[in-house]
């Protein structure tokens, strides 16, 4: 349990005894200042301020977990003068406030906190080590020194060698940056893909094993199967870890002609989803079926393969096709496999600056921004491009105008983080 402020020494002193030395975990019993009553014994830790997480002094009880320890504690934390419960994320924004992280390496603790797969915590921990602010930061000195160039040759207009520097020098270089956030930009569904899952649709037409595939490369029963065609109406979700990325697989309604209007809803649903999707798997255990022509990446998988013959699997697999057996599992490893391997492809595991929509929206206005100066008529419409552009990478780390982004940064934490 943690505790930040300027009140920590006395609950320190009221319920644990006293201070103890900092950053020295400590054994002390920890008791009710109200009453007197005993709580627990457990370990204690001082943090002063500002060389704490908070920048303000922090204590940690380490207790034992049971409902009524816990509460007693709380009780009795509460009941001190000026205490309260903390926010959603609070301890991590009083961090940010205190300048002991920026935004972006706020963004990566909640991340790691979050984290399900290899992948996604390796990102979150470069973020935490600031390779993203570093970035970021990069970029906006660059853009500062541009515009201290640009408005000297505003203030200085007489001088002719300081116009003449900002021609020769800065303007090469805001281009050059240009083309770097450009990059950054088209590659920025990368680090949101690490972050949320990519997404496999599996399609196909009824009765092809669809949910049959689902369980078996979930490991579980997580689809209804049955005889009866359009059993699955609606979008199933299955997230599964595969080489350390998390992936969403989803089940879909069976492709086919129908009177039913809810079994169409679910049709115009999956088809939809394909088109959306990172890839997509169809099922066919006929070979005359045609694929959906939307699917951006497209696997054809024969199902049933332990119905088949020797020649009869060969054919498929000559045609294209992953012979694949729910059944017995025949195929299923090789295709998770093969699903890792394009994984790895689509998203590598070298770091990345842009793993949330409202980096993507600020390097967007930032590139904007410096299309407008690269395109100024004047010396003032050059220097307010820069400006625009130099303001909009600063709200990534936080540099400048943060108040409209720290809630929506820190709603996603838990209580006490």
């Amino acid at each position: 349990m943690r505790v930040s402020g300027p009140g920590v020494r006395d609950a320190l002193g009221q319920v644990a005894n006293g201070v103890p030395e900092p950053r020295v975990a400590t054994l002390r019993p920890f008791h009710d200042p109200g009453g007197g009553s005993a709580i627990d014994e457990g370990l204690v830790l001082f943090f002063p301020g500002p060389g704490s997480f908070t920048g303000e002094d922090v204590a940690e009880f380490h207790l034992h977990g049971g409902r009524a320890v816990v509460a007693a504690l709380l009780d009795a934390l509460a009941a001190l003068p000026g205490f309260r419960p903390a926010e959603r994320g609070e301890f991590t924004r009083r961090a940010f406030l205190a300048g002991r992280v920026d935004l972006t390496q706020a963004e990566a603790l909640a991340d790691l906190v979050a984290a399900e797969t290899a992948a996604q915590r390796s990102l979150a921990l470069e973020g935490i080590r600031g390779s993203i602010r570093t970035q970021y930061e990069s970029w906006r000195r660059r853009l500062i020194e541009a515009r201290a160039l640009i408005e000297a040759s505003i203030d200085f207009a007489d001088e002719e060698d300081v116009g003449e520097a900002w021609t020769a020098e800065a303007r090469a270089d805001v281009a050059r940056l240009r083309d770097e956030l450009a990059a950054a930009l088209a590659g920025h569904r990368r680090g949101e893909r690490i972050r949320e899952g990519a997404e496999v649709v599996i399609l196909g037409a009824p009765n092809v094993g669809k949910s049959s595939l689902l369980n078996a490369l979930a490991g579980r029963d997580a689809a209804i199967v049955s005889r009866e065609a359009g059993t699955t109406r609606d979008l199933i979700e299955v997230t599964l870890d595969v080489a350390g990325y998390r992936v969403t697989l989803v089940d879909t309604a069976g492709m086919r002609d129908t009177e039913s209007e809810v079994e169409r809803e679910g049709i115009r649903r999956a088809e939809a989803r394909a088109a959306e999707a990172d890839l997509v798997l169809w099922l066919s255990d006929r070979r005359d079926v045609s694929p959906p022509a939307a699917a951006a990446v497209l696997w054809a998988i024969a199902t049933k393969a332990d119905l088949m013959d020797s020649v009869t699997e060969q054919a498929a697999r000559r045609a294209g096709l992953r012979p694949v057996s729910a059944v017995t599992g025949q195929g299923v490893d090789a295709l998770l496999a093969d699903l890792g391997a394009f994984l790895s492809t689509q998203l590598p595991p070298e770091p990345t600056v842009m793993t949330r929509q409202r980096h993507a929206v600020a390097v967007a206005e930032a590139a904007a921004g410096l299309d407008e100066a690269l395109g100024a008529s004047s010396a003032e419409l050059v220097a307010e491009g820069l400006r625009v552009a130099t303001a909009a990478l600063g709200r990534v780390t936080g540099a400048v105008d943060v108040e409209d982004v720290l809630d929506v940064v820190f709603a996603s934490f838990c209580i006490g983080k």
